[in-house]
């Protein structure tokens, strides 16, 4: 015979599913983000959409007591501040933060200038260790305590690639950042990350929200812009069905710290991790050759 369980349990286990999750979403006006908040917004769930000009937003299925649109520049952090203040107070508590807004510069290193070298670890580095400053501080507090921070990294959160040295680097401290942080919260805060890794979608970031640096003689051997234009419009990546793994990740129990998106991204990571670890044991002598004796 089974034995009933005490309502009290019955009602723990239900009781995340009975009250929507609060989302909070940077860089909402185009591609993942964009979706992200569609797919919230139709899974009933709550959509805190943000975005340099937040009049611009516009979605299907919004009501007042299931959307928010806010101004939010991930540069600025006391815009950030704002809107998190803004969002607990409209809803009470944040339960998923996603970390989306970004982009990528393009070009050779030597081709960039200092100003765009800035700018991109500005948006993309520093911007998401703002926003997750803020995330922690609030999901630490709220009652009960807990929360996911999905970091919108990249398939360059793993690997380099020619003309991309900055964004790579962007994305590569994101994921060492973020790796070191879920080492630092307390189990009991339920606080939980995770590195989401694109490859190619068909979004706006290989089109108009690209930075594209000035070409240099000597690096005549790289267009990065032609390169870039040939492949706007072809990736393999639906942004829709991206959202709907989005939104998955935020749900599950235990989501993973890192996940591959796409079916370039996949093996192709695959690929390097094989081809590192080779690398690795090729070196075994040296590496075992440092310590004192």
């Amino acid at each position: 015979m089974a034995i009933a369980q005490p309502p009290q349990a019955a009602f723990i286990k239900t009781h995340h599913h009975i009250m929507p999750r609060v989302f909070l979403v940077t860089g909402t006006s185009t591609g993942f983000g964009h979706d992200l908040v569609q797919e919230i917004l139709n899974r009933g769930d709550i959509a805190v959409a943000t975005a340099r000009r937040p009049a611009a937003l516009h979605f299907d299925k919004t009501s007042e007591d299931s959307y928010l649109a806010l101004e939010l520049d991930v540069t600025e952090p006391k815009s950030i501040k704002a809107a998190f203040a803004k969002a607990v107070e409209r809803f009470g508590r944040i339960d998923v933060v996603v970390n989306n807004a970004g982009y990528g510069l393009t070009g050779c290193f030597e081709e960039y200038t200092d100003e765009q070298i800035r700018t991109q670890m500005e948006v993309n580095f520093f911007g998401v260790i703002n926003v997750s400053r803020e995330a922690i501080a609030a999901m630490r507090k709220q009652k009960p305590s807990g929360g996911v921070i999905q970091q919108v990294t990249s398939v360059g959160g793993q690997r380099g690639a020619a003309c991309f040295s900055m964004y790579a680097a962007s994305k590569w401290a994101v994921e060492g950042f973020t790796e070191s942080l879920s080492k630092e919260v307390k189990p009991e805060w339920g606080i939980k990350f995770t590195c989401i890794e694109p490859g190619g979608f068909r979004t706006e970031w290989a089109g108009r929200s690209m930075t594209f640096a000035d070409r240099y003689p000597d690096y005549d051997h790289l267009d990065a812009k032609a390169m870039m234009m040939a492949r706007n419009g072809t990736q393999p990546g639906d942004p829709k069905k991206a959202a709907k793994v989005f939104y998955e990740l935020a749900v599950m129990e235990n989501p993973p710290l890192r996940i591959l998106l796409g079916s370039d991204a996949y093996p192709a990571i695959l690929a390097r991790l094989e081809a590192e670890r080779q690398n690795f044991i090729k070196y075994e002598k040296l590496s075992l050759s440092t310590d004192v004796d």
